[in-house]
């Protein structure tokens, strides 16, 4: 046997790579010319247990044209509502579909995030494929004991193993989506942009809410070509098919089969909190500030040797809580505080739009702004505390619970958000001194201003804390905080002021009659308002 040569090897090497591009290109004109045909997909086959399923990519005006709501499927049309495409909630329907709502009021949102980020991105949309035979039970596909004698879905396959090939997607067959209903109403509502110019928002049950989002708005906002703006209904997302009836299925088995992987995706979709909204958004200015503080602050830096400060997941703290605040209420201060400063970041001129990730520069300078205020928060005599060794519950319980404690707003998310709101009105749209803002709070909180709020001698009676059911009381937030801009220094308007009297005094009214400071009850008219810190 002569003996290869480096020539002959390489000759060799050449063909084959040559031979592998030859098939290569086969391959791919094989592919143009059954892809181009609009009746068939590309596909991969999966199996899990006994559903078979099929994975490719379409494009999103192809996904809004073809694919319908679930609650339209033939098995639930007469229980269908046309104009909110749920399905109707009775006792005919309680035990066949677990399906949550659709939130319609999610769709602007969702459209202007397709057109607002460069980085967008949906999951795969699960469908059903529903060909016209399957609700026909005299259809020759159904034999006489009416089982199917085939699948729905008609898959060619193109490889020996039979999991690569073309998926029959036809016009006469029926798609519904199974999981992903709210991903397919904000690619409804961003082909209606494309096609129409307009986009009207609506509540949770489809009714119409303030005017319509117009496509000039959104150029406008997100700096977008018309073109640019059109090229978005060409953009792929994944899609996986599964068969409204297999093989060897009766329709009752079919209809029991899809229904049991509805409300399976349903229930293994967890709806995330609002703190770990917060944790993950990375387009909302003040929830990436927030994040930034919670890590790096030294009021709530996890430190070896101490309870950590930040709940990361819940939106309240429990009175036996180590923990000093939430993120989402960090993340409301951040907002509160600083929307002043910033307003663009949360559009107030064009309802319904969204805003973009503010640049770096202006990230960089929300953080300085947010750490000068825990900065300054951090030297209050309250927060002093926590460096003296006393727990956060000690600080946050009411006297009257269990071992005790100083009833605290600062311990507490509301008073936390109340405070940073009132902050942020002061120092940044009636420019106040900070220097003079702060030395007032330490004074007001050393003569125990923030604490005893379960006394009627606190400011905070009837206002963050409710003398009836004896807890804090959530709808005196607002009022709470035009109570720290008056006792600031931030309210002279004489009308204002007596507005906010009349306010205070019907929080700490009871029955006709009012508890004044000093514990007694009085007309309301009798309750005024406190001293204003010097």
């Amino acid at each position: 046997m002569t003996p290869s040569t480096p020539d002959s090897a390489g000759h060799i090497s050449a063909n084959i790579h040559q031979k592998q591009k030859e098939e290569q290109q086969n391959l791919a004109l094989l592919l143009d010319s059954q892809l181009s045909r609009n009746n068939q997909i590309l596909v991969q086959k999966t199996q899990m247990g006994n559903t078979e399923a099929y994975i490719g990519s379409v494009s999103l005006e192809w996904l809004e044209s073809r694919v319908r709501f679930a609650s339209q499927l033939p098995l639930f049309r007469q229980k269908h509502d046309p104009t909110t495409d749920n399905i109707i909630r009775d006792e005919d329907t309680a035990d066949e579909l677990f399906q949550r709502p659709l939130d319609w009021s999610r769709q602007a949102s969702l459209a202007q995030y397709l057109i607002g980020r460069k980085n967008h991105k949906f999951p795969a949309v699960l469908v059903v494929q529903n060909p016209p035979w399957v609700d026909h039970p005299s259809a020759p596909e159904w034999d006489k004991n009416g089982v199917a004698t085939q699948s729905a879905t008609n898959f060619i396959p193109l490889d020996k193993d039979k999991t690569i090939g073309l998926l029959d997607i036809s016009e006469d067959i029926a798609i519904y989506a199974l999981d992903g209903q709210h991903r397919l109403m904000g690619i409804q509502g961003l082909i209606s942009i494309i096609k129409t110019g307009k986009l009207q928002p609506f509540n949770k049950f489809k009714k119409p809410v303030g005017s319509a989002i117009t496509t000039e708005q959104l150029l406008e906002k997100y700096q977008l070509t018309y073109s640019q703006l059109q090229n978005l209904a060409r953009e792929k997302i994944g899609i996986e098919f599964i068969p409204a009836v297999t093989q060897g299925e009766t329709r009752e088995d079919a209809s029991r089969r899809v229904r049991s992987i509805f409300v399976h995706v349903n229930l293994m979709a967890v709806n995330l909190s609002q703190g770990q909204l917060a944790l993950l958004n990375e387009d909302d200015g003040f929830s990436i500030i927030a994040r930034k503080i919670a890590v790096s602050h030294p009021l709530f830096k996890a430190k070896k040797g101490r309870n950590p400060r930040v709940n990361w997941d819940s939106a309240t703290v429990a009175a036996k809580s180590t923990v000093l605040t939430t993120l989402q209420a960090l993340k409301e201060m951040s907002e509160r505080y600083l929307s002043h400063k910033f307003p663009h970041w949360k559009p107030i001129d064009k309802k319904g739009l969204i805003p973009l990730r503010p640049d770096d520069e202006e990230l960089e300078e929300g953080i300085k702004e947010f750490n000068f205020l825990f900065d300054n928060l951090s030297e209050l005599f309250s927060y002093q505390k926590l460096e003296e060794g006393n727990e956060t519950p000690q600080m946050r319980r009411f006297s009257f619970e269990k071992d005790g404690g100083e009833g605290n707003i600062l311990f507490r998310p509301i008073g936390q958000v109340a405070l940073a709101q009132a902050l942020g009105i002061l120092i940044f749209k009636k420019h106040h001194s900070p220097k003079q803002v702060f030395q007032k709070l330490r004074r007001f909180d050393i003569d125990g201003g923030f604490s005893n709020m379960e006394f009627p001698q606190s400011l905070w009676y009837g206002v963050l804390y409710d003398p009836n059911k004896k807890r804090i009381l959530v709808s005196g937030k607002e009022l709470a905080t035009r109570l720290l801009i008056y006792i600031l220094g931030g309210i002279e308007d004489d009308l204002e002021r007596a507005e906010l009297r009349l306010e205070l005094a019907e929080s700490r009214t009871i029955e006709g009659k009012a508890i004044n400071f000093e514990g007694k009850f009085v007309q309301p008219k009798a309750v005024g308002l406190p001293p204003i810190l010097v």
